[in-house]
């Protein structure tokens, strides 16, 4: 393969462990909330649920679930994402190469990885989203961090103004999309009844491969529906003034910053994530208006302060082994976040062990956890001798359009 771009990766010696390990933290979170689906308790109705073992703590798990998991991760990973444009702008500069080009080929094979994640593996795919999303970022580089900031403000204010007109009117955004998911779902014999068991009961992939098709249209009408888009797009810029600042290169120099968004991160996203778990767990009582208000002043808060929090942790400390250990999955962020993807199937699916539909929410929180031991074990021994992970490799050589390196240099 002839290079096509002058440039290259982060060498081992310019990485940032922070970085690395709260990437591993985020990837933590996303199993975590990710996992639910897989297991299909999160398709199983309220009759179903409270039949399933451990019934009577899964209550106290699901709260707990929408006080500290939900959204929270997604805005960390969302941030990173910003941060990591920043950095390969600022890698390619310094070599003179071009870096918007470099940028724009990683983002269509992200587009691409992303593509055959939610039409192969899985309806909940976030990867294409990012990839499309992260072509507009190049539009603001030359803009000041007051003007980035305040359209960030803006995109992740837009949500509740965007519920406020369609309950006010009753336009439905994402009627067009529902109707194809119910569409093909009919067309396969997926119904409402069999919809929590279909996978389970899936014996061939051409099954899986009918549940996800539907699932894509699922997938589009859930950005839709939730306004996805503008809260990316919001966390992608709030990321890249970070990243354009490099806070995380010398956290001792920016303690104050950060223990400020880390009180008032805190202050502010833990009393309302009660407010928004409740309205979460009994179906959104106050309306979906107020369900996305209380998302917007809870989630981002308490997820700023998880960033932040683990900044004021790291500094004096990043020596400590802890950081080694979330680093390594965070390093192969791709790798795991694709392959818990595919260890869910394995788990979940009738084409596996068919375990889906038989466990509660905190059994299912439990074997998330083990996943993510895994992955740690896993990614600690791969990188004691390769450089990359196997999809971080592939996804290089695509960009750069080289050969790279995998094995390490004895």
């Amino acid at each position: 393969m002839n290079s096509t771009h002058s440039g290259a990766p982060v060498a081992d010696g310019k990485r940032h462990i922070f970085l690395d390990a709260l990437r591993g933290f985020a990837l933590l979170g996303v199993c975590l909330a990710n996992y639910p689906e897989f297991s299909l308790y999160t398709f199983q109705p309220d009759t179903v649920a409270a039949t399933l073992p451990g019934a009577g703590i899964d209550r106290i798990t699901k709260f707990a679930q929408y006080l500290l998991i939900d959204g929270k991760f997604y805005t960390l990973f969302s941030l990173l994402f910003g941060i990591g444009f920043s950095i390969i702008i600022a890698n390619a500069a310094s070599r003179g190469a071009n870096g918007f080009r470099i940028f724009y080929h990683r983002m269509a094979i992200l587009a691409l990885i992303g593509f055959a994640h939610l039409m192969l593996l899985w309806s909940g795919d976030i990867l294409l989203l990012y990839a499309v999303l992260g072509m507009l970022l190049p539009l603001f580089r030359r803009m000041t961090d007051r003007a980035i900031l305040t359209v960030a403000a803006v995109l992740l204010l837009i949500p509740i103004a965007v519920d406020g007109f369609c309950a006010a009117t009753g336009v439905n955004l994402s009627a067009f999309p529902y109707a194809q998911w119910w569409r093909y779902a009919a067309a396969y014999g997926i119904t409402e009844d069999n919809f929590g068991t279909w996978l389970r009961d899936a014996h061939t992939y051409r099954e899986v491969f009918q549940f996800l098709i539907q699932g894509a249209w699922e997938r589009m009408y859930e950005f839709i529906d939730g306004n996805r888009y503008f809260k990316v797009m919001g966390l992608f810029l709030i990321g890249f003034v970070v990243g354009r600042h490099k806070i995380y290169a010398d956290l001792a120099a920016h303690r104050a910053l950060l223990v400020k968004v880390a009180v008032w991160g805190c202050a502010i996203g833990i009393p309302l994530s009660f407010f928004y778990a409740y309205s979460g767990v009994a179906s959104h009582p106050w309306g979906s208006v107020a369900h996305t208000a209380l998302y917007t002043v809870s989630v981002y808060p308490l997820g700023f302060a998880y960033a932040a929090l683990l900044g004021l942790f790291c500094i004096g400390r990043s020596n400590l082994v802890i950081w080694r250990w979330f680093a390594a999955p965070g390093r192969m962020a791709l790798t795991n976040y694709i392959g818990q993807s595919v260890i869910g199937i394995f788990l979940f699916y009738g084409i596996g062990l068919g375990l889906g539909a038989s466990m509660g929410l905190t059994q299912t929180e439990l074997v998330a956890v083990g996943v993510f031991a895994l992955e740690m074990l896993l990614s600690r021994a791969w990188l004691s001798y390769f450089r990359f992970g196997p999809l971080e490799w592939v996804w290089r050589m695509l960009t750069y359009g080289k050969i790279l390196p995998l094995l390490k240099e004895k």
